[in-house]
Parts: structure tokens; C-alpha cells; sequence
């Protein structure tokens, strides 16, 4: 069976989504329609905007379907009414009613940006930078009724760059997982794929990203506190309050405590060792961290090399 003879429903929302889908009509798929959830307030202004995977679709010339819930009657009865050989989803962001994994005759498969078990839900890039892993990747399952539950069909691995940061690393895994997904396929509905149970017992989860989870104290390690910062840069920003203000830091690396300048080796955490040029550098409970980017609550996002003159070395940040 060729991949023009296979008809596609798709479903997901953001670009992680769209780079699938572009792969799947590149590949030849008869995508007969492509599901994302409804346009959205973005921005500080609030301007409502379509999803990256609606925009992909509509340049694609596919029809595109925005219900508020897949468990509505008039989602079920419009994927139901175009009878699909395969439904595909890639970061849809809900989970699917078991009558609607029902439709497709081959049944549904998912695109998800982890390795299975490890990182069920809506955040797996974030955590698995969060928590400084040095490896993920992203599994071919095909779906049930729970959150990332599905029988594995088949895995990449990826490197975690210790400098990476959420979007980039999402893009990264886009375009492995677009590939992994074409490579499955067909093996997976000539039966020469066979789902596997995932083991439980190495299961976790990861819950959307909450605000509060993005503020860190000084007193904490250099490598906890980076890892903050790059995976939780694009929303909602790590910051640390002072005198009652945040301030957010948006790029940085961690240097060895063995690195601190002289006369600095016993300050206390939160004390500026070095800013000097483009160099902004913070003593932490654990080593130094040196700010790329930040901004101050109620200023503007700023490089380093912008504003470290406006710092001294010896004063808490």
C-alpha cells in the first residue's frame, strides 16, 4: 500500500505539529484532514492567533477542524464521517475519547517527545531539561484512552546538549520524530511492527509547566538553576525575587567554583563575582553562574554585554 492510497487524519497544535504533518504530505500521505485545537490570545496585546499546525495545513491546502472538545458529538461524527485508514496525532494537547480511537481501522498513532515510559504528559522536553538529563528522544506509540499509555512501536535517542534550550531541543526532536514516524508506518501496518506494553514500573509523569515552578534561589546549585533557565526560557522565564522584584534570567552556562575570582571564594550566594564587559558572573550555592541574558521586573530584556557595567562586582543581584 502506497502512501497516497493511505488516508490521514491529523491531529495536533503547536510546531512540534506542524513539522510531522509537512513530513507527511511530503512523503506522499492522503491527509484528509488536519485537527488543531482553536485559535488562541498570544502575546501581550492578546491577539487571537492561529496554531502553527493550522497555519501548515492551510498552505498545504488541507481542511482544517478546530472543535473545543474531541468529545463532542460533532467531533466524533466529522472524523467519523471521512472514515480514515489511520489517525495521526503529534502534540495535539488533549487526550482522545476511546470512540474516536476507534474510528480508523488501522487506529490511531502518536508522535511523542520523550522515551517512553519515562515522561507521560504535556511537558517532556521541559523535564527532561529540568532535571539535566543527557539523553531523550521521542517514541512512535500507537494510543489508548490514557495519557502517553499506548503500546510502543518504535524509538530514537537524542542528545541533550548541557546548553540547549526548550524550543531548540523541541525543534530537534520535531524533525527526528517526523522521520521515525515515516520510517513506522509502514512496517507498522504491513503487521511487520507489533506494538509493545510500556513497563510500568519505569513510568513517570510531567505535568504542564505551572509559573511558580520557574523561580529559583541563589543558594541552590549552579547546574539546578541553568537548568531552569533553559528550559523554562521561552514561558514563563526563571527569576529569582529580590527586594520584593523578579529577576528573570533568560540565558546562561555554569562555571566551576574552582573558576571564582580572587577574594571571591567564600561569598555568599547571590554575590556578583565578576561584571566587567560582556562577563556578568553570580555566585551560587555550587558554583558560578554566568547571566547571558535577563531582565529586571518592569525593564527590558537585555544581553549581558549590554548591561553588566551597570553591575558591581562584591554586590547581591
Amino acid at each position: 500500500m502506497s502512501p497516497k492510497d493511505i488516508s490521514v487524519v491529523f491531529m495536533g497544535t503547536p510546531e512540534f505539529s506542524a513539522v510531522c504533518l509537512r513530513k507527511l504530505k511530503d512523503v506522499g500521505y492522503n491527509v484528509i484532514l488536519s485537527v488543531s485545537q482553536p485559535d488562541k490570545p498570544v502575546g501581550r496585546k492578546h491577539i487571537i492567533t492561529p496554531p502553527p499546525a493550522k497555519v501548515e495545513a492551510t498552505e498545504l491546502g488541507i481542511e482544517v477542524f478546530q472543535p473545543d472538545s474531541m468529545k463532542s458529538d460533532e467531533a466524533f461524527e466529522k472524523i467519523s464521517s471521512l472514515s480514515p485508514d489511520l489517525i495521526v496525532t503529534a502534540a495535539y494537547g488533549k487526550i482522545l475519547p476511546q470512540r474516536v480511537l476507534d474510528i480508523p481501522r488501522f487506529g490511531c498513532l502518536n508522535v511523542h517527545a520523550s522515551v517512553l515510559p519515562a515522561y507521560r504528559g504535556a511537558a517532556p522536553v521541559q523535564y527532561a531539561i529540568l532535571n539535566g538529563d543527557a539523553k531523550t528522544g521521542v517514541t512512535i506509540m500507537k494510543m489508548d484512552a490514557g495519557m502517553d499509555t499506548g503500546d510502543i512501536i518504535s524509538v530514537c535517542e537524542v542528545d541533550i546538549d548541557p546548553l540547549i534550550h526548550t524550543d531548540e531541543l523541541m525543534a530537534k526532536l520535531a524533525c527526528e520524530g517526523a522521520s521515525l514516524l515515516i520510517d513506522t508506518i509502514p512496517g507498522y501496518m504491513s503487521g511487520e511492527k507489533v506494538p509493545v506494553p510500556q513497563d510500568e514500573d519505569k513510568a513517570t509523569s510531567c505535568p504542564p509547566i505551572r509559573p511558580e515552578q520557574a523561580e529559583f534561589t541563589w543558594d541552590q546549585d549552579a547546574w539546578t538553576i541553568h537548568n531552569k533557565v533553559r528550559a523554562l526560557s521561552t514561558w514563563p522565564g526563571a527569576y529569582v525575587i529580590r527586594d520584593g522584584k523578579k529577576l528573570k534570567i533568560y540565558d546562561s552556562e555554569v562555571i566551576g567554583a574552582a573558576d571564582s575570582p580572587e577574594g571571591f571564594e567564600d561569598c555568599p550566594a547571590g554575590t556578583i563575582v565578576k561584571a566587567h564587559k560582556k562577563d556578568l558572573i553570580v555566585m551560587t550555592g555550587n558554583g558560578l553562574l554566568k547571566i547571558n541574558e535577563l531582565q529586571n521586573e518592569g525593564g527590558k530584556r537585555l544581553k549581558a554585554v549590554d548591561c553588566a557595567h551597570n553591575y558591581k562586582a562584591g554586590d547581591l543581584i
